[in-house]
């Protein structure tokens, strides 16, 4: 049987301590980030009409009560947390990779014109910072830290720091978010 996505997420909160069915309950009544990733994640694999209806309602309403708004048809990998909810925005378009952070006021969205049209591509092991703003069709590579209030719309390699706005990219010896991505999805995979 395939295990569902939200384990995956729910994991990178609380790593092991997951398994047992009282902490997940505990944080989908005490995280309201938690509580909008099970609906999520729930909705992105309905199986028939009436369960993707319900949940999709249920979607809607959590999308309103926490501030966070993206859709089930929005692709992202395994291992999503958000760290704070409230004023969230993800286009649909966008793409992101396993054992990514988000944080309160953090805009992902798309570029309908300029330079670099399009929606971001966001790679794997990526924290978002508060109010950090990541737009158009560009690439992030893995193991980037976006500090809090950055503004993004330029490539980033891999291994990076982004700051202030307009966006500065520090390259990183090595990955800059390790201490960030706690409990990361291919523990889970070790362990289960």
């Amino acid at each position: 049987m395939k295990t569902p996505s939200y384990r995956y997420d729910f994991y990178r909160y609380e790593g092991p301590r997951i398994c047992h069915w009282h902490v997940r309950i505990g944080k989908i009544i005490t995280s309201p980030g938690c509580a909008f990733i099970y609906i999520y994640r729930h909705a992105q694999e309905a199986k028939n009409a009436l369960s993707r209806i319900f949940w999709y309602a249920l979607l809607h309403v959590t999308k309103i009560i926490t501030g966070i708004q993206f859709i089930p048809y929005l692709r992202v990998g395994r291992g999503l947390r958000i760290l704070h909810f409230g004023g969230i925005v993800i286009n649909t378009d966008a793409i992101i990779g396993k054992n990514f952070n988000i944080a309160q006021g953090v805009l992902i969205g798309l570029n309908d014109g300029g330079k670099k049209p399009g929606a971001p591509i966001i790679g794997d092991n990526v924290y978002c910072g508060a109010n950090s703003i990541v737009i158009g069709g560009i690439k992030i590579g893995n193991d980037v830290l976006i500090a809090p209030g950055a503004f993004v719309n330029f490539d980033v390699p891999d291994n990076s720091i982004v700051l202030g706005n307009p966006g500065k990219i520090i390259p990183q010896e090595s990955s800059p978010t390790r201490k960030y991505i706690v409990y990361p999805v291919e523990d889970y995979e070790k362990n289960s």
